[in-house]
């Protein structure tokens, strides 16, 4: 019989894998939507416009939804680098449905890479525990604040970047705002109207959510969409690992923290093979 403890581990890594699903899947979807779309006139509105009125484009809303609870189901219940990890590998997911349904070619190394996040993954899940028992600080949830801010300021100003190294770094700058929701989600120790809108981390989730959408779709404007992505994986990853095993208590199972940290490193790596995937309809079809 699986300890409670097991059980909750468990849960909390399920909902991470359905989160890069519905994640990856509806990266697609989006993408056939707005290709779809893509063949009248008017500009980036009417484009939008024309691409709502799709079912695929509804979908993969639809998914995002979903996929954004069972991310905070996932980081209510096992630590952020095993989430972040997880997350990351929805470019798995989308390499793989865009090969059968936009027919987006693989390579053998990219067909490797998938199983090399596969890998990782599997070994998170054995060495991951439960979320740590530390609730983060005021001052934790006002950097993280703070850092929203930077990310906005940052996707506000991406056409006045260099544009040497602006997809970098404006990629870079999706994932820290990303990772800054990851976080937030930890800090929100209350869903209570009045305690909620006092709380800078509710706060911070919302901004670093949106700066991240911001600094992102600049990324993928201005520049290569394999470096933006690239180093949004990383901004979303390493950062938000840390943070969960230095302030927040994030553990693995005892004996086998080697195992997580390979693990992370594998899973990481693999995604970073496949960072083209993170805008499908920027691939050659």
């Amino acid at each position: 019989m699986t300890s409670p403890y097991s059980r909750f581990v468990l849960f909390g890594t399920v909902c991470a894998l359905g989160a890069a699903v519905c994640f990856g899947t509806a990266t697609v979807l989006q993408a056939m939507a707005a290709r779809a779309a893509d063949t009248g006139g008017g500009g980036e509105a009417a484009l939008l416009l024309r691409a709502v009125r799709q079912w695929r484009y509804l979908a993969g809303l639809a998914l995002d939804g979903v996929g954004f609870l069972l991310q905070v189901a996932a980081l209510r219940s096992i630590p952020i680098y095993a989430v972040g990890a997880a997350l990351a590998s929805s470019l798995a997911v989308t390499a793989v449905v865009a090969a059968r349904v936009l027919r987006v070619p693989l390579s053998w190394g990219e067909w490797r890479a998938v199983g090399v996040v596969c890998a990782g993954l599997a070994m998170l899940g054995v060495a991951s525990g439960t979320e740590g028992d530390r609730g983060g600080s005021v001052v934790l949830a006002y950097v993280m604040l703070g850092v929203a801010v930077v990310v906005l300021v940052l996707g506000l100003s991406g056409g006045r970047l260099p544009e040497r190294g602006r997809a970098a770094l404006l990629g870079l700058g999706a994932g820290v705002g990303f990772g800054v929701v990851e976080v937030a989600v930890r800090l929100v120790d209350s869903l209570a109207p009045a305690r909620l809108f006092a709380d800078p981390a509710a706060y911070a989730l919302v901004l670093g959510g949106g700066a991240a959408f911001l600094s992102l779709t600049s990324a993928l404007q201005r520049g290569s969409v394999t470096t933006a992505t690239a180093a949004m994986v990383i901004g979303e990853t390493v950062g938000p690992a840390v943070v969960g095993v230095v302030w927040l208590g994030d553990r693995t199972r005892e004996g086998v923290g080697w195992v997580a940290v390979l693990g992370f490193a594998v899973a990481v790596v693999g995604a970073l093979v496949l960072a083209r995937f993170g805008e499908v309809s920027g691939a050659g079809v």
